[in-house]
C-alpha cells in the first residue's frame, strides 16, 4: 500500500496564506474528492503535492510512504508514484502524445526494464481505443490545437499509460460535455484498485455519480472543515456551502455564486 500524507500542511502564494493547516490522507485503493467554495484553496493543495515553485511551504509536511516531498523535485515526485491532471495542461510543441507518454514511463522504470516500442505501441492503442481516441491524437504535439476536452481526455490517457500509484485530478470535469465526462470517468474508474489512489478535486456533484468515491472533504478557509462519504456531496448539493458553514459554526465568506448556486457550469 502507497500512503499520501498531508500534516498541518500551511501554504502561502506571493506572502498570502492560502493553506492554513490542510491534513489528508490518501491510500491506494481510496478514491477521495475534495469540494469547496471558489478561492479556498483545492487547486493550490494540488500544486503545492506536485512541487510548483510559486507555492511555499511555510508550515507542515507531505510525504508519501513517508518520504518527505520537501526534499524531492517535480520529476522525483513523480518517479515516487505521483500523477498532477492538470486543471490547465500546456501546449508542448515538437513533442508528440507519443513520445511524452514513453518516456514518462520509462523514467519510473530500471534501466534494465524499459518499454520496448511494440509494447508501448499496443498499450496506447488499447488505452486510446478505451478512451474514443482517435489514432492521430498519439503523434499530435502535446496538448497543441487540442480542445479543453480532448485536452482532458489526453490527461486521462497519461494517468492510463504511466499508471501512477496516486493521482491528482484537479477539476478533470470543468468544462465537459456529459459525453466526454462519462469518457473521462470511465478512464478513472478503469483505474481503481488496490493499487491505485485518486484525489479529485471538483465543484461538480456530477463527476461523482459517474465516480463514486469512498471519500468526500470540504475545504473552507484555507482547511477541510467536514469528511464523510459520498453521501457528503449529496447534502451539498441540497443544503449548499452556507449550511455546512452556519452547522460548523465557521467565519468563513461566501460569494453569492456560492451561497445561491451550488453547482455552476463553467
Amino acid at each position: 500500500m502507497t500512503t499520501l500524507k498531508v500534516e498541518n500542511l500551511h501554504v502561502s502564494v506571493a506572502g498570502k496564506e492560502i493553506l492554513k493547516g490542510v491534513n489528508l490522507v490518501v491510500n491506494t485503493g481510496e478514491i477521495h474528492a475534495i469540494m469547496g467554495p471558489n478561492g479556498t484553496g483545492k487547486s493550490t493543495l494540488s500544486q503545492t503535492i506536485m512541487g510548483h515553485p510559486a507555492y511555499e511551504v511555510t508550515e507542515g509536511h507531505i510525504t508519501i510512504d513517508d518520504q518527505d516531498l520537501a526534499d524531492m523535485s517535480v520529476d522525483q515526485r513523480a518517479r515516487a508514484g505521483l500523477f498532477l491532471a492538470m486543471q490547465y495542461p500546456s501546449e508542448i510543441q515538437g513533442v508528440t502524445n507519443a513520445e511524452f507518454m514513453r518516456a514518462a514511463i520509462n523514467a519510473r522504470r530500471p534501466e534494465d526494464d524499459q518499454i520496448g516500442v511494440m509494447s508501448f505501441i499496443e498499450k496506447l492503442d488499447e488505452k486510446r481505443e478505451f478512451l474514443s481516441m482517435s489514432e492521430e491524437m498519439a503523434e499530435r504535439y502535446l496538448n497543441e490545437g487540442f480542445s479543453g476536452g480532448e485536452k482532458k481526455r489526453n490527461e486521462i490517457l497519461q494517468m492510463m499509460m504511466i499508471e501512477p500509484k496516486i493521482a491528482i485530478l484537479d477539476e478533470i470535469d470543468s468544462g465537459l460535455d456529459i459525453d466526454a465526462l462519462k469518457v473521462v470517468s470511465r478512464g478513472v474508474n478503469d483505474m481503481r484498485s488496490s493499487d491505485f489512489g485518486a484525489l479529485m478535486i471538483t465543484h461538480y456533484q456530477r463527476l461523482l455519480d459517474y465516480i463514486v468515491p469512498d471519500f468526500v472533504h470540504v475545504m473552507m478557509g484555507g482547511k477541510i472543515v467536514k469528511t464523510g462519504g459520498a453521501e457528503l456531496a449529496k447534502k451539498l448539493e441540497t443544503e449548499g456551502y452556507a449550511g455546512l458553514r452556519d452547522e460548523l459554526g465557521l467565519s468563513v465568506q461566501l460569494t453569492d455564486e456560492d451561497v445561491n448556486s451550488y453547482f455552476v457550469e463553467d
